[in-house]
């Protein structure tokens, strides 16, 4: 079994509820268990900061499935929320699932990037990670916690 970590964000419509619905579609999956979720978090709008705040949160799957396999698996999980891929990249979505890391694995294929670019220099992802994995190495890049001590949080607030 691997450790993977997923980024979860949203800022259209019932965002929490569409995390649920991701969180319970994921612990459905062959051979894979939701270890465990951060809090949420709200966060200004990464690119085009012309639309609404988005909810941001990590979780931390156990997984059999190859890092192919997990992907599809978001991707089909993002259809199912009203996902859909076309218009501005970084603009409004209902969810946003990432796979940020899977195990020590990195790689770099056609639609498949381990550890996810950029991650170590995103706020919205560090810090709802490090509230689950702050000592996680993120390959090529370093420890969680320390990545975060790098980015500015200021603009982002817990949510209850």
């Amino acid at each position: 079994m691997i450790d993977a970590f997923i980024g979860l964000g949203g800022n259209l419509g019932a965002v929490r509820a569409a995390f649920a619905a991701a969180l319970a579609a994921l612990a459905t999956l062959p051979h894979t268990q939701v270890v465990q979720v951060s809090p949420y978090f709200r966060t200004p709008a990464w690119g085009n900061a012309a639309q609404a705040d988005f909810i941001n949160a990590a979780a931390q799957l156990r997984t059999a499935l190859t890092a192919r396999a997990l992907l599809d698996a978001l991707l089909a999980i993002e259809r199912q929320q009203g996902r859909t891929r076309e218009g501005e990249r970084w603009g409004p979505r209902t969810l946003d699932l990432d796979l940020l890391l899977y195990g020590d694995l990195c790689c770099d294929l056609p639609g498949l990037h381990l550890p996810h670019r950029e991650m170590h220099q995103r706020a919205f992802v560090l810090l709802p990670l490090a509230q689950i994995a702050p000592d996680i190495i993120v390959p090529g890049r370093g420890r969680v916690r320390d990545l975060l001590a790098g980015v500015d949080t200021h603009a982002i607030t817990a949510l209850t």
